[in-house]
């Protein structure tokens, strides 16, 4: 039992460091499926973060900072929608200027809360089923949110592919022009998209913030956000193979706790690195197949559309 404890460690820190990145890339998966890209999730990610972790730092309610957490992403995305839905700007352009937006709006209103404390909350896991032995410690004993993320996506897979109303969403990503000409409200739909996105990528900052570490300090998303865009990619638009992506890139950052449990010495700047370096290396063999890509992608993901037009 003891040479098995650093491996559910590893298991149980890989669902907790991939909720987040799970939660963000469910809701970029919504959204890209109505055809539209929004880079900005790093910087919704960053704002619902510290707006979360102030709210419960003053009213000591975990349940008031993940709401208003969600909120605060929600309203970004509208604010990235008012763009590049109203204003027919440049989505990418757009979703990176809400990046750098989000990052800069975060740092100045987490200044107060540097070094802050929040209260204690209820012990974790689910009663009963905690206590047993091996599993429960490994899979039992996590966040209610680790729970929620996995039926998130299961509902988000029902919806898209089992609903008449799934079906128009991919519709208005793959032929938004056929879709308008029957009568669907194209840019609506988006918007709705868009703002469940954001709600997630708030989520997903509330946790990071609250519960995964509970501080604030700058930038503390570390790049989870870019993250999220690259799972989605990864699992080629679809719902069962982001939560693979998620808790492959969430194994991927625990890794070096585990070496560690292991006795293994490395650099802590080079394990610091392996996270991104298994991005770019996914990225990189992903895109040496560039029509496997175009075929799975939604056909009209990134280009704007003007009912006027």
């Amino acid at each position: 039992m003891d040479a098995l404890a650093p491996l559910l460690s590893l298991v149980a820190a890989t669902l907790n460091a991939g909720t987040p990145l799970l939660l963000a890339a469910i809701g970029v998966l919504v959204a890209e499926r109505s055809g539209v890209v929004n880079l900005g999730v790093e910087g919704m990610m960053l704002v619902a973060a510290v707006l979360a972790f102030a709210c419960v730092h003053i009213t000591g309610s975990y349940l008031v900072g993940f709401g208003v957490g969600m909120l605060a992403g929600a309203l970004l995305a509208a604010l990235f929608a008012a763009f590049a839905l109203g204003l027919l700007t440049n989505q990418y352009a757009t979703g990176l200027a809400l990046a750098l937006f989000g990052a800069g709006l975060s740092a100045f209103i987490g200044i107060p809360y540097s070094g802050e404390n929040l209260p204690a909350r209820a012990a974790d896991g689910i009663p009963l089923l905690r206590d047993l032995p091996v599993l429960g410690a490994m899979l039992f004993s996590l966040h209610w949110l680790v729970y929620l993320s996995l039926l998130l996506v299961a509902a988000v897979a029902w919806f898209l592919f089992r609903t008449r109303a799934g079906l128009v969403l991919r519709a208005v990503g793959e032929a938004p022009e056929s879709a308008h000409a029957l009568g669907y409200p194209v840019r609506l739909i988006r918007l709705a998209a868009l703002m469940f996105g954001g709600a997630c990528a708030g989520l997903a900052g509330a946790y990071l913030s609250t519960v995964y570490t509970p501080l604030w300090s700058e930038g503390m998303t570390a790049g989870r956000g870019w993250i999220a865009l690259a799972v989605v990619v990864f699992a080629t638009w679809r719902p069962a193979r982001t939560v693979l992506g998620a808790y492959l890139f969430g194994g991927v950052t625990m890794l070096q706790l585990y070496l560690q449990g292991l006795g293994v010495q490395w650099p802590s700047h080079i394990m610091s690195m392996t996270p991104y370096i298994a991005t770019i290396v996914v990225l990189a063999v992903i895109s040496r197949n560039p029509r496997w890509i175009r075929l799975n992608m939604p056909a009209s993901l990134g280009r704007s559309f003007n009912p006027h037009a």
